[in-house]
């Protein structure tokens, strides 16, 4: 079975296979489809190496690709997780940094693999699109403050 035509292809060191497997446990939607081993030695692994992964996150083809470390990953992509209230934005928030990744601002976080995610409430994005800009400045203000979101936080702030 081969990958959908458009797919999303995510390049890690050596470990597509684990992080793989990580966001299939973590999120819905989300499975291992496949493992493929290198057929031949190359640049950063030998033959029968796992080269690369099918999998999908939150219903997104993806293909992770055991590259070696000359790339790297940063913010210019990530996984936007749109939850639906506190206690499904801390099961994602403490999945990720809870199992080796690294808090940053906003919402944003870092899984142990180095690939972005934006946790990001409803709630929030309701709230600094708020036709009243004034309630969404505060809102927004407050998500400046922010590492993981807190909705009670941003609801208090919208209301003034």
């Amino acid at each position: 079975m081969l990958p959908p035509r458009n797919t999303v292809c995510l390049w890690f060191d050596r470990d597509a296979e684990a992080a793989a497997r990580f966001y299939a446990q973590t999120f819905p939607d989300s499975a291992v489809h496949a493992v493929y081993r290198a057929p031949g030695d190359y640049p950063s692994g030998a033959q029968g190496d796992v080269l690369t992964v099918w999998f999908t996150v939150l219903g997104i083809p993806c293909l992770g690709l055991n590259g070696g470390p000359a790339v790297r990953h940063n913010m210019s992509f990530s996984f936007q997780v749109a939850t639906n209230d506190q206690a499904e934005t801390d099961r994602y928030w403490n999945a990720i940094v809870g199992n080796g990744g690294k808090e940053s601002a906003c919402g944003w976080c870092t899984d142990r693999w180095g690939l972005s995610w934006q946790i990001t409430p409803v709630a929030l994005t309701e709230a600094i699109t708020d036709p009243d800009t004034a309630a969404a400045k505060r809102a927004f203000n407050a998500m400046m403050t922010m590492g993981k979101i807190d909705i009670a936080a941003i609801n208090a702030a919208r209301r003034g």
